[in-house]
């Protein structure tokens, strides 16, 4: 099929890649000219693991092509995939500007028949709107709901091995033509009406926010009383109606999804007249958790993190992403920073604005009073923790990740404070 993507952020890179690998010619709009470039000069601009490949290979066989054009990119294509973002306003709600301009700029240049595929996230009701505006505009394009379920850091293995296809449309043909490009994954596949299949993605993210978070605070619960949260945890994941997904303490949940989608939902809720009391304090709860690391931190260094050095390992918010939106490291960063402690951090993917980034994790560590790690990266793993300890001026890890062993780390002469850890 000719598919046009329109987009080239996490989401429409990644769909892009995946629909060429499936065999489809594929047009990539983007209105960013210095990515469109960055893109035909066959540079990757973020980092996703396996994207530059399933990029190349698009590229190789001519099934990709970029365009700074959205008319342009859309000019013959059967389906339009809309992956444009939808931050959240001063108010929480999803700001819906840049799909309703993107909409309203191709209702009348797509071809009749031409299938609109809205893959951003968007509240529910929001492709009911959407479809009324371009009948409004005097278009007879079609429309369909279909949710993305990708994780960053595992984005290109949830696109071609996804745990089920969401796709929610008014017409039947119009489902089963979305359904049809997955027909080879061998998945479930949920067809229902827009509306619904909004709601899957609002109710799936703001759940893994809640289940992170409920990890969260058992793990407090557990420093409290004296027991050993990992234990806790298996044995509660062994359950095989609970199992053992999405229960790991850590520094709270960050990204571009869980922090907007579960502050949209609550406005979606109280614009339908539902206190959604519930996801209000999972949000409270979240903010909550980047405090007591940070007072853990402060702590460690004595009580008072004026003039005190932190090394910090991690800047994005999840190991596999050099993304850094609402990344709980940088938000601990910043409070550690306005109580007067010197951060040196170091991530190797990410960066972020205003935290100092070294060339190593051992340069992160230099004279520092704390280290923190804040991201799970797999390499923090191998390093030398008796280097470490030669370089620190104090002697405390607080492990907000649980990521290394405590014997191993206090073997090497350091004191250990995990997230919930006996």
């Amino acid at each position: 099929m000719n598919i046009a993507v329109i987009g080239a952020g996490y989401v429409g890179l990644v769909t892009a890649a995946g629909l060429a690998h499936l065999g489809h010619t594929v047009k990539l709009g983007e209105a960013n000219p210095d990515r469109v470039a960055s893109l035909e000069a066959g540079e990757v601009p973020i980092f996703e693991v396996g994207l530059a490949p399933l990029l190349e290979a698009a590229r190789g066989t001519g099934r990709i092509s970029f365009h700074i054009s959205n008319p342009t990119a859309v000019k013959d294509a059967d389906l339009v995939f809309l992956c444009l973002p939808t931050p959240a306003d001063a108010t929480g709600r999803a700001d819906l500007s840049f799909i309703r301009r993107v909409v309203d700029e191709l209702a009348l240049v797509v071809e009749p028949e031409t299938i609109l595929v809205v893959k951003s996230t968007v509240p529910p009701g929001t492709t009911v709107a959407l479809h009324k505006r371009l009948a409004d505009l005097g278009s007879s394009a079609r429309l369909v709901a279909h949710p993305e379920f990708l994780r960053e850091g595992t984005a290109v293995e949830d696109f071609l091995q996804p745990d089920r296809i969401v796709v929610g449309a008014f017409e039947t043909l119009d489902a089963d033509a979305v359904s049809a490009l997955y027909a080879d994954f061998g998945v479930p596949v949920v067809q229902t009406d827009p509306t619904s299949a909004e709601m899957i993605k609002y109710a799936s993210n703001s759940y893994l926010a809640a289940r992170l978070t409920f990890a969260n605070a058992l793990a407090n619960l557990s420093e409290a009383v004296g027991a050993d949260i990992v234990d806790v945890l298996e044995g509660v994941g062994l359950d095989h109606r609970i199992g053992p997904h999405f229960l790991k303490p850590g520094p709270g949940y960050g990204g571009s999804c869980f922090p907007k989608d579960t502050l949209a939902l609550i406005e979606v809720a109280a614009d339908a007249g539902y206190d959604f009391r519930l996801l209000r304090a999972v949000i409270e709860a979240d903010e909550e958790q980047r405090q007591r690391i940070a007072t853990k931190v402060k702590n460690a260094a004595g009580g008072d993190l004026n003039g005190r050095t932190v090394g910090l390992w991690g800047l994005a918010f999840k190991a596999g992403t050099d993304d850094v939106r609402e990344s709980p490291a940088t938000r601990i960063a910043r409070l550690l920073i306005d109580q007067g402690a010197r951060v040196q951090a170091f991530d190797p993917e990410a960066s972020a604005p205003g935290i100092l980034s070294t060339g190593s994790p051992l340069e992160a560590v230099d004279g520092a009073d704390v280290l923190l790690i804040a991201t799970e990266w797999p390499e923090f793993t191998t390093i030398d923790l008796g280097e470490v300890r030669n370089r620190m001026r104090g002697r405390t890890v607080v492990d907000a990740r649980n990521l290394l062993d405590p014997a191993t780390v206090r073997g090497a002469g350091l004191e250990y404070f995990g997230l919930g850890r006996s």
